[in-house]
């Protein structure tokens, strides 16, 4: 048994990698760069350039309000001067605040987009994985990879085009008009104090950020439980396991809870840190600014516009600690964003690739040999042939590779030795869209998406016109229970179909599959999970969509495919026996050995409730 806890495959290295802050920078350059977001250049440079406007006008606001005291001070009799003194410190420290809103207003649409850009792609990317990719993963987490991915690309835009180089700006300006106009003693005390506040803020953060992934392990552990449990919510409820789930769940949760205490507790000491530096540098600040007061080098407006910039400076800096975390964090996310993109499938097309060609139906299975990763056998030498329009059925035991066959022909896998050929095309050569764009599946459990019933029907071929929609539905005899609903082909199935039986549920799988109409038809235990009555309904909607097709079916329940035109036998992954079911029956080997079996339980070989031993539904 393999280890649990071991990496799935490369995939887990790539997502894991560590990135700095100036990879993260590099990257979001190249988003930005995109063609898709060119038409938003002008608007970031706006935005950025009232940013700087917005930190300029900060530090001069102070200035005019500290001369406007000064006239006061000096007993002034001009009242115009000191009006016009206050009513510039008045709109320029409007404007200081206000022009931040106005950037944020016009980058809005620019983030959004943005966002949109990289979720699509990882999104896409995550759609065009291989089938081991998403055996492996699990979705909820894979959905919290991408969301807080495309929310790290805003976060580190904002904070670091808005927030920590505006505050350098800022600094700088302060500094020089601290030296300039106050002393220099007052820009070294602020520089001082700014910069011991950053070490601090800096060294807390760095272990808060440690903190915050240890939460966000936990953040994605408990989400992806919480979404696996219920979309398998019938299962739960089949096994009346609803308190043991909820005791998962609360497990789950108060390892949460534990982490969240460890970060809310050292956000606590490092807001109590960073007050008690501000307030010792605004005290250092206006005493130096006092004392050159009383010693005749400055005024007491000079002590006000001191202390006024000193508190502007400080605005910024109170959030520098959670910006920094975020930034940290944003770069981690983003990583493994980029680490997502950067995973290659392990089925690709090939160079080149062209579209298969006008499909018959001709299915050559030549010499397959083929081993998962998990099992010590595999297929050995497979070697048969489905000529275009028959009707060719797999049978065997469990485990004898019968799904693994189907899986080579939609290319979910590459066989290791031989070729699967349509047509005399290699698959490996053709792309895979056009590939599958050619076969037809009806699986065992026909999975629908929560919308329409129309929309799951016409998921196959999306251009399909109302009248090739209701020949399908009368085909798969579903006619009468459309008619029967009450909006028809606009009512809602429910999440994976539940509001459908089993028997309804098929039917719009073969009607989706005879509206696509494919050259190859493949039925995988199409039938296995139905009753009786139910099951000669939908054989008879199978007949349909199967005829004039090459038709591929994989069963255990023989009944099924005695009419088949050509029936291949798998044991251990060999072909063991092929030929009609007369045929083999005469030979007396596996197949008729099989075929007794099921002869003597007749209610698992007609009603597939307890199949016999050996002969159970891969």
């Amino acid at each position: 048994m393999s280890d649990p806890n071991a990496p799935q495959s490369d995939y887990d290295a790539i997502e894991s990698r560590k990135a700095g802050l100036g990879v993260a920078l590099a990257r979001i350059g190249v988003i930005l760069a995109r063609p898709e977001l060119k038409r938003w250049r002008p608007m970031m440079v706006l935005a950025l350039a009232l940013t700087i406007v917005a930190k300029m006008l900060s530090v001069a606001a102070p200035v005019y309000f500290g001369e406007a005291v000064n006239r006061l001070s000096d007993g002034s009799p001009a009242i115009a001067p000191i009006l016009v003194g206050l009513g510039v410190w008045t709109l320029a420290r409007f404007l200081s605040s206000s022009l931040p809103y106005l950037r944020d207003a016009i980058f809005a649409p620019i983030s959004q987009d943005a966002q949109r850009v990289i979720a699509v792609d990882a999104f896409g990317k995550a759609q065009s994985l291989s089938l081991k990719f998403h055996q492996t993963r699990r979705t909820g987490a894979l959905n919290r990879v991408i969301e807080r991915g495309a929310g790290a690309l805003d976060t580190l835009i904002r904070f670091l085009a808005f927030n920590i180089g505006p505050t350098l700006i800022e600094l700088a300006l302060a500094s020089a008009v601290l030296a300039t106009f106050y002393g220099g003693w007052t820009a070294v005390a602020a520089v001082g104090t700014v910069t011991l506040y950053c070490v601090f803020t800096l060294l807390i953060t760095n272990v808060r950020v440690q903190q915050q992934r240890r939460l966000n392990e936990v953040d994605t552990e408990l989400r992806a439980r919480a979404i696996d449990s219920l979309n398998n919510f019938e299962t739960v409820k089949a096994f009346a396991a609803e308190e043991r789930e909820t005791g998962r769940y609360n497990t789950a949760l108060m390892a949460y809870n534990r982490r969240a205490v460890d970060v809310s507790r050292s956000l606590s000491m490092l807001n109590a840190g960073q007050e008690l530096i501000m307030n010792i540098g605004l005290t250092v600040v206006a005493v130096l600014a006092a004392f050159a007061s009383l010693q005749g080098q400055a005024r007491p407006g000079d002590l006000a516009a001191v202390t006024l910039i000193m508190m502007n400076l400080y605005r910024p800096l109170n959030i520098l600690g959670w910006a920094f975390r975020e930034i940290r964090q944003g770069a981690v996310d983003l990583e493994k964003l980029f680490g997502l993109m950067a995973m290659e499938p392990e089925v690709a097309d090939a160079p080149g690739a062209r579209p298969l060609e006008t499909p018959r139906g001709e299915v050559v299975f030549r010499n397959i040999s083929f081993q998962h990763d998990a099992r010590s056998s595999g297929l050995v030498d497979v070697d048969f042939r489905m000529p275009p329009g028959r009707r060719v059925a797999i049978v065997g035991p469990s485990g004898a590779g019968k799904s693994t066959l189907l899986k080579l022909l939609f290319r979910f896998y590459d066989a290791q030795g031989g070729s699967v050929l349509i047509d005399g095309q290699d698959v490996r050569s053709v792309t895979q869209s056009s590939l599958r764009d050619a076969i037809g599946l009806v699986p065992q459990e026909v999975v629908l998406f929560n919308t329409t019933l129309r929309e799951n029907l016409i998921y196959g071929r999306p251009s399909a016109t109302d009248a090739e929609l209701e020949e399908a539905v009368r085909r798969a005899r579903l006619d009468g229970f459309v008619a029967a609903l009450p909006d028809g082909l606009d009512t809602r199935v429910g999440e994976r179909g539940v509001k459908l039986s089993g028997g309804e549920k098929q039917r719009v799988g073969i009607a989706r599959a005879i509206l696509k109409d494919p050259a190859i038809l493949v039925l995988d235990e199409a039938t296995s999970a139905l009753d009786s009555a139910t099951e000669a309904e939908v054989q008879a909607a199978l007949d349909e969509a199967s005829r004039d097709r090459t038709t591929l079916m994989v069963a255990h329940r023989l009944s099924t495919v005695a009419s088949a035109d050509l029936i291949i036998v798998l044991d251990g992954g060999r072909v063991v026996e092929s030929g009609t079911h007369h045929e083999l029956l005469d030979r007396d080997g596996l197949y008729a050995s099989l075929w007794m079996r099921q002869s003597r339980t007749p209610d698992s070989a007609v009603a597939g409730t307890s199949a016999p031993p050996g002969v159970a539904a891969e």
